[in-house]
C-alpha cells in the first residue's frame, strides 16, 4: 500500500494554501530528478555493498543555467557538512548549475559529473567565458550504505539531471535512499505554498534531504510524537544532517534570498531539531524571477523587487513548507535494511495519527 503524505491524512502546517502538486515544482519551471542505487544485503563488504545510496538533482529551470543563471543564496547554519560552489553563490548571488545532492563521500564524483555535463552544453566555458563551479551538497548515509565503496558514478548524476520532471518522488529515493530522520527512515520530502499580496500571486516550494535528529526530538504540529511513540530500538552514532532547498518565483535579490534561507532553519526547528554538533544544516535558496542572459552586453539591468517590508508572508511560507517537507520525507519512506543488518524503521503512520488525533491536531478533509 502506498504510504500517504502528511497532508493526505490531515496534518497541516500553517494556514497558507499549497500549490496544485504541493511540491517545489509548483514554482514554474523547477524540475527534480533522482537516481536510486540499491544492491545487495547482509554483512558489509567494502567496495561491494550493501549499497543504499543515490543522487537527487534540482533544476531551477529547464534551460541552460550557465547562460541564464537564477538569483541565489545559501545559509550555513551548522557547518558539519559540505556545499561546493558556496563561495561563488555568496559572492555573486547566482546559481548557474543544477543543484545536486548525494552522500558525503560522493561529492567529488558528483562535482566532476556536473562539470562535464555543463561543459558539453557550453563550449565557451573555460575559454572565452567563465569556468564551471558545480553546486553539490550532501548527507552521510553510511549507517545503511557501503559509503567507502563510492558507488555513485558520473552516470548516476547525469541520470538524475536528465530525468528531472515536475513530478517529485519522495521518501527513500535518490540521495535520500540511505538516509534516516529522527531515528526513523528519512530521505526526500517536498511541499509548497501560495502567497498572495497586492494582487500578485507567488509560489514558494521546498525540497529537503533529511538525515538528522533523535526520536525524542520529533515534534509534529506541536505534539511530541517522537517521545510518545516510545524509545528507538536502534540509534545511530551521529545525528546526521539536512539539506534544504527553497525556490520561489517571487522577485527577490540575493540578499533577500539569504533572509529566506535563514527562515528554513525555523522550519527545521518546528519539527524538533536542535541542530546537533555533528549535523550539517545547510540551505540553498533561489528565485526564478528576473532571469537575465549572462553574457548579454550593453544593457543596464534593473530588477523589479519586492520591498523588504513585504517579505513576511514568504518567510511564513518558508517555515511551513520546510516543516511539511521534513514530515513528508518520513511519511513516504519505508523501512529499510542496509549493511550489517542495520534496520531503520518507517515512522508508524497509524500510531502517529492516533497521537495527533488525541491532541486535536488532525484536520480531516481539509
Amino acid at each position: 500500500m502506498t504510504r500517504p503524505r502528511a497532508r493526505d491524512v490531515g496534518i497541516h502546517f500553517g494556514e497558507l494554501p499549497t500549490g496544485p502538486m504541493n511540491a517545489i515544482s509548483d514554482v514554474p519551471g523547477v524540475l527534480v530528478g533522482h537516481s536510486t542505487i540499491i544492491r545487495g544485503s547482509g554483512a558489509l563488504k567494502q567496495g561491494t555493498g550493501p549499497v543504499r545510496t543515490g543522487v537527487t538533482a534540482i533544476l531551477p529551470h529547464s534551460g541552460n543555467l550557465y547562460g541564464r543563471p537564477v538569483k541565489g543564496a545559501f545559509c550555513d547554519f551548522n557547518g558539519c557538512g559540505g556545499l561546493t560552489g558556496s563561495l561563488q553563490i555568496g559572492e555573486f548571488g547566482l546559481i548557474d548549475t543544477p543543484i545536486v545532492l548525494t552522500n558525503t563521500m560522493s561529492m567529488g564524483t558528483a562535482a566532476d559529473a556536473v562539470i562535464k555535463y555543463m561543459l558539453e552544453r557550453n563550449p565557451g566555458a573555460g575559454i572565452e567565458n567563465d569556468t564551471i563551479i558545480p553546486i553539490v551538497s550532501e548527507c552521510d548515509d553510511s549507517y545503511l550504505n557501503d559509503s567507502r565503496g563510492l558507488h555513485v558514478k558520473e552516470e548516476n548524476v547525469v541520470e538524475a539531471i536528465r530525468t528531472a520532471t515536475s513530478s517529485v518522488q519522495e521518501g527513500a529515493v535518490g540521495a535520500g535512499t540511505g538516509m534516516s530522520c529522527y531515528d526513523f527512515k528519512g530521505g526526500i520530502g517536498t511541499s509548497s505554498r501560495l502567497v498572495e499580496m497586492d494582487g500578485s500571486r507567488y509560489n514558494l516550494g521546498s525540497i529537503v534531504l533529511t538525515n538528522h535528529g533523535d526520536r525524542d526530538e520529533l515534534i509534529v504540529d506541536g505534539v511530541p510524537v517522537g517521545r510518545l511513540l516510545g524509545k528507538a530500538k536502534h540509534h545511530r552514532p551521529e545525528q546526521g544532517s539536512i539539506v534544504m532547498v527553497v525556490g520561489t518565483d517571487a522577485p527577490l535579490d540575493a540578499r533577500q534570498l539569504g533572509r529566506i534561507a535563514k527562515r528554513a532553519i525555523m522550519g527545521l526547528a518546528v519539527t524538533g531539531s536542535c541542530s546537533h554538533n555533528g549535523s550539517g544544516d545547510i540551505v540553498i535558496s533561489f528565485s526564478t524571477a528576473n532571469i537575465h542572459d549572462r553574457y548579454k552586453e550593453g544593457t543596464l539591468v534593473t530588477d523589479n523587487l519586492l520591498r523588504d517590508g513585504d517579505l513576511s508572508p514568504l518567510f511564513r511560507a518558508t517555515v511551513d513548507s520546510v516543516a511539511e517537507s521534513i514530515i513528508n520525507s518520513m511519511f513516504k519512506a519505508e523501512t529499510m535494511e542496509g549493511r550489517d543488518g542495520h534496520v531503520v524503521p518507517a515512522v508508524p503512520i497509524e500510531e502517529t495519527l492516533e497521537i495527533l488525533e488525541s491532541h486535536g491536531r488532525l484536520r480531516r478533509g481539509a
